[in-house]
């Protein structure tokens, strides 16, 4: 099933392009050196949207990714001038999902763009990993809430 959506993600609705663009830009932020933070979650996001139904987007954070404490601060700067060009991203990308609910092929498709539109907005230390790792994440967090919850 995740094959059929990838496919059609690509073939009708030419998601390979929206991939290419999102690669091309982040491309052009890291060789800018100053837009780097944002460029590689931008790669991470054309990696994601290449194969939609089989990856999924995570923190970096929840990964245990260490990183240099300077690092996060570069990129937390970064980030604050990275929102406007984040929020036009964002409302190409709603139009993109506004555009795709009106066929009913495309509606899960819409769905997955939804789900990484939080990417646009924050593309630093996110990170694209198989759907299984994301399950497992997901699990785990969800055990520690439960566990947290019980007072254990």
């Amino acid at each position: 099933m995740r094959t059929l959506g990838n496919i059609l993600w690509h073939i009708p609705f030419l998601g390979f392009l929206s991939a290419l663009g999102t690669f091309l830009l982040g491309g052009l932020l890291v060789i800018t050196v100053i837009g780097a933070p944002i460029g590689f979650g931008l790669i991470q996001l054309s990696k994601f949207l290449l194969a939609p139904f089989s990856n999924s987007m995570v923190d970096g954070n929840d990964l245990n990714q260490d990183q240099n404490q300077l690092w996060k601060s570069f990129g937390f700067i970064i980030r604050i001038l990275y929102f406007p060009l984040g929020l036009f991203l964002a409302i190409v990308v709603i139009f993109q999902i506004v555009g795709l609910f009106v066929t009913l092929i495309g509606i899960p498709i819409a769905l997955v763009l939804a789900k990484s539109l939080s990417t646009y907005f924050n593309p630093v230390n996110k990170t694209c990993v198989p759907k299984a790792v994301a399950n497992e994440l997901e699990q785990r967090k969800a055990k520690e809430q439960v566990e947290r919850h019980l007072g254990k």
